[in-house]
């Protein structure tokens, strides 16, 4: 290393990021200490300073370590730090900082909203961040923020948020194409217009009922969780889509035409049937469909799915290439007269891929028919995975239906896989 010039040194250590790494670095050499100021990122680990000697406090180490560097454009901390070192921090920093991701550590602490400035407030000095990731973060106040021109991502997870609180933060974001909020509970509606926004994950934790407004006609993925009423207008750039309610009901949605929709899934305990049949309707061009949502009903009642016609949903979904089927959806299609409308002529054009999950050896036949007819009319069938779960009955017909899928396994060992 000593032979080599000071311009690969640099550019060498340059790559480091953690922050142990570049505290024994800077003790090696004058000429390794003044290299480190060309670091681009900078990064704090949970336990940084859990056994760090001398007097300074560990807000005052990290001020040290960002006054030793010149363009800094990342900075992660997952340490413990206070709202005073945060904003010493950032005006250093602000300047040349790009991405910023704080691990806040006071998603209980109420008295911490009150303080002025908060931690979240602090945040307003990176005008020039391009991306910004918090953890663990009340958000009882809307932040005193100004609006961030350039972020165009924005992470929040594990979080406790007020409505109006997290309004105003997305309000002072208007350029993003990134949204996620994982994990975030306390939320009751969420009205989000962001005109440039292309991918949006939600996970709302708590009983599930929150209301979603989406209003971004660039929207290429949407996630959404923890959801009962989601109206999204604007969606001829919609590809990626998916829904789940693992604690609550899913009662209203809105989408419109999904044109563009390649991929969409569906899961949950109970669905209205209304939003199950609306959504199989508005997506005819998908190509891959993922449907496990176990009841339908529309209010404490749960109900079976109601009989859904075998050809009439291949004919209305022709460039469906792989269907993941799983319990009520399964049992719909399986009814007696699911394929009584069967014609002459009529394929599956384009389906390459089935999942189908059985649990019951009820209606051991009508199933038995399914599974053929998909092998059958399937002419680009390439792949059927049966996955057989939590069959613990003991009477007979267990095991002459398991035996009857064995049989089709065995007639069809290239296409069909048992797990």
């Amino acid at each position: 290393m000593d032979s080599l010039p000071d311009a690969i040194i640099q550019y060498i250590l340059s790559h480091l990021s953690n922050a142990r790494d570049v505290a024994a670095c800077n003790c090696v050499s004058k000429r390794w200490r003044e290299s480190l100021t060309y670091l681009r990122s900078l990064y704090f680990p949970r336990n940084s300073f859990d056994s760090r000697p001398g007097s300074y406090s560990s807000d005052t180490v990290v001020w040290k370590m960002l006054s030793a560097t010149a363009c800094l454009e990342e900075l992660v901390v997952y340490s413990p730090f206070t709202s005073a070192g945060l904003a010493s921090w950032l005006s250093l920093v602000h300047s040349s900082l790009k991405d910023l991701e704080l691990r806040m550590d006071n998603v209980m602490d109420y008295q911490a909203c009150l303080d002025s400035p908060s931690k979240l407030d602090c945040i307003a000095a990176g005008k020039k961040l391009k991306s910004l990731k918090i953890w663990g973060v009340l958000m009882a106040n809307p932040p005193k923020w100004d609006v961030f021109e350039n972020l165009l991502c924005l992470e929040i997870v594990g979080a406790r948020l007020e409505d109006p609180a997290l309004s105003a933060a997305l309000g002072a974001c208007p350029n993003l194409t990134n949204l996620v909020l994982l994990g975030c509970e306390g939320v009751r509606s969420v009205s989000i217009e962001l005109p440039y926004l292309e991918h949006c994950k939600l996970d709302f934790y708590g009983s599930g009922n929150c209301s979603l407004s989406l209003t971004c006609p660039k929207i290429e993925l949407l996630e959404v969780q923890g959801c009962s009423w989601i109206r999204v207008r604007e969606t001829t750039c919609l590809r990626n889509l998916s829904i789940a309610n693992n604690a609550g009901r899913v009662y209203m949605v809105d989408f419109g035409k999904l044109s563009a929709l390649e991929s969409l899934s569906m899961r949950g305990v109970q669905w209205c049937w209304d939003a199950i049949s609306k959504m199989l309707e508005w997506s005819n061009e998908v190509k891959h469909l993922y449907m496990k949502v176990e009841f339908t009903g529309d209010l404490e009642a749960l109900l079976p799915f109601p009989e859904v016609d075998f050809v009439e949903f291949f004919n209305s979904h022709p460039k469906l290439q792989k269907f993941d089927v799983h319990g009520a959806m399964f049992a719909a299609l399986c009814q007696k007269n699911s394929l009584k409308n069967v014609e002459p002529g009529f394929v599956i054009p384009c389906l390459e891929e089935v999942v189908v999950q059985v649990r019951s050896p009820l209606n051991a036949e009508q199933k038995m028919n399914t599974l053929e007819s998909l092998l059958k009319y399937g002419k680009s069938l390439k792949k059927m995975v049966i996955r057989i779960l939590q069959m613990k009955s003991s009477h007979s017909s267990t095991d002459e239906f398991f035996d009857e899928i064995c049989r089709l396994r065995f007639m069809n060992r290239k296409i069909i896989r048992i797990e």
